[in-house]
C-alpha cells in the first residue's frame, strides 16, 4: 500500500485497548457488548474449492486452493467473497504471508474492489511498507512487528455502526492472536455495509488464507 500521510493516526503501544476519544465504559454497558451472540459462525471458505470467491484484477495474479487454504501470488488483485453485502459482524480467519509481502483483509468492500476500496486490515511482517499486522490501514497503524513472516496468525475484526454521545459513528475492534489490539472509533462511517475480499499486494508476495468465518450481529 501507499506511504500514509502525516496525518495518520499510529498506535504506540500495541497490546493495549486503545478506545480512540472514548472513556471506558461502565460494567452495564460492558455487558451488553460482552453478552453471547446466539447465532452462528458461517464458513465463508469450505478448505477445499474456491466456490463462493472471485478474482478482481490482472491476468497474471493467481489465486488457488493449496494445501487447505487459498494462495494468492502474482500481480495486484483483490479476492472477492461473493456471499453479501455484511454491515455488523464479527469477522475472523488464520492468515500466513512470506517474508517480504504485502497483503490485506479487507471488509465492507464493493464487489468489483480496487485496494482504496473499504476498510483494510493489513497484513505485513516485513515488506518494505512499514505499516504491519494490526493496522487498520489509513485510520490506526501498527509499526511493531506482532507476527513472524510465514507464521500462521488469526486476525479478528468486530465491526458495529454504533452511536456515542449522539454521534453516529463505525465502531471497529482489531484482534491479533486473541491480543485485543484497539477500538477505533469511525465518525465519518466511512464505508458502508459491503462484501469481504483479500488482496494479493505485488509479485513478491505470496498470501495464504484458510479458516474464513463470519458471525453476523443485529443492527
Amino acid at each position: 500500500m501507499p506511504m500514509p500521510s502525516a496525518s495518520r493516526l499510529t498506535l504506540l503501544p500495541v497490546f493495549m485497548l486503545a478506545v480512540i476519544g472514548v472513556p471506558s465504559v461502565n460494567a452495564d454497558e460492558a455487558s451488553v457488548s460482552d453478552a453471547p451472540e446466539t447465532e452462528q459462525w458461517i464458513s465463508l471458505f469450505d478448505g477445499e474449492s474456491m466456490d463462493g470467491w472471485e478474482k478482481v484484477g490482472k491476468k497474471d495474479s493467481h489465486w488457488e486452493v493449496k494445501d487447505g487454504a487459498l494462495a494468492g501470488s502474482g500481480t495486484q488483485s483483490m479476492l472477492v467473497c461473493t456471499k453479501g453485502p455484511f454491515k455488523n459482524f464479527r469477522y475472523r480467519a488464520e492468515v500466513k504471508i512470506n517474508d517480504g509481502g504485502n497483503s490485506g483483509v479487507y471488509f465492507r468492500t464493493t464487489r468489483k474492489p480496487g485496494f482504496s476500496d473499504g476498510y483494510e486490515a493489513q497484513v505485513d511482517s516485513t515488506h518494505r511498507d512499514p505499516i504491519r499486522t494490526g493496522s487498520l490501514y489509513g485510520f490506526c497503524h501498527v509499526y511493531p512487528q506482532l507476527v513472524k513472516p510465514d507464521t500462521w496468525f488469526t486476525y479478528e475484526i468486530e465491526v458495529r455502526d454504533d452511536v456515542w454521545r449522539g454521534r453516529e459513528m463505525t465502531r471497529i475492534k482489531v484482534t491479533v492472536d486473541g491480543n485485543e489490539l484497539y477500538e477505533y472509533l469511525d465518525f465519518a462511517k466511512t464505508y458502508p455495509a459491503g462484501h469481504f475480499a483479500f488482496q494479493q499486494h505485488d509479485p513478491g508476495s505470496k498470501v495464504h488464507i484458510r479458516k474464513v468465518e463470519v458471525l453476523p450481529l443485529a443492527d
